[in-house]
């Protein structure tokens, strides 16, 4: 059974998953909040919302060295994928996927830093049932889960961290908000998680 991971917490996704992993994948799925109608009656479904997961890879000393994200949907070793860019928000499950190939991802890669961005600028008030969680690629079994529906004015928001500790990978849930419309904007609050 999947771990429900709170902020802050932390845990070993090869001791979670019961195993040795070779793949993971990162999904994050959202629906459009409904719009409230008269005294609450009568809404709808609210505009089309595209959020974007982008994942940072960071080196040693912090630095990092490649990004994936909707323009770039492959690292460039090649151990990073994105499925693609998702710009509604539509269906049941995930929206966006990446994946990643614990074997393949350079030794100098200490962490890998997850995103969520509203690439069309509205805030989370305007998201419902946000989340990402973390499977095995392989089998399917999810592994972790975490809520991102926190409602508020941020555009953005550091999702978790997977990261190399004593030669295996673990798996931190951040959690924390900010504001942009890429990746990039979140840089400065990325640090102090690294």
């Amino acid at each position: 059974m999947a771990v429900n991971l709170q902020k802050g917490q932390k845990i070993s996704l090869e001791k979670e998953a019961g195993g040795a992993l070779s793949r993971v994948t990162m999904g994050l799925g959202w629906d459009v909040a409904k719009s409230k109608g008269f005294f609450g009656f009568g809404g709808g479904k609210g505009e089309a919302i595209d959020l974007d997961a982008s994942v940072v890879m960071f080196d040693e000393n912090n630095h990092p060295v490649d990004v994936v994200w909707f323009r770039q949907l492959k690292s460039r070793d090649g151990s990073i994928v994105h499925t693609g860019d998702n710009r509604t928000g539509a269906g049941d499950g995930d929206d966006e996927q990446i994946i990643v190939d614990l074997r393949s991802v350079p030794p100098q890669v200490k962490s890998l830093m997850f995103t969520v961005n509203s690439f069309t600028g509205q805030n989370f008030s305007t998201v419902e049932n946000a989340f990402c969680r973390i499977f095995d690629t392989n089998s399917g079994k999810e592994i972790a889960r975490y809520d991102l529906s926190v409602q508020g004015s941020h555009t953005a928001q550091i999702m978790a961290k997977l990261y190399r500790h004593n030669g295996e990978w673990k798996m931190h849930a951040i959690g924390e908000n900010g504001s942009g419309r890429t990746f990039d904007d979140l840089m400065p609050l990325m640090t102090p998680h690294l």
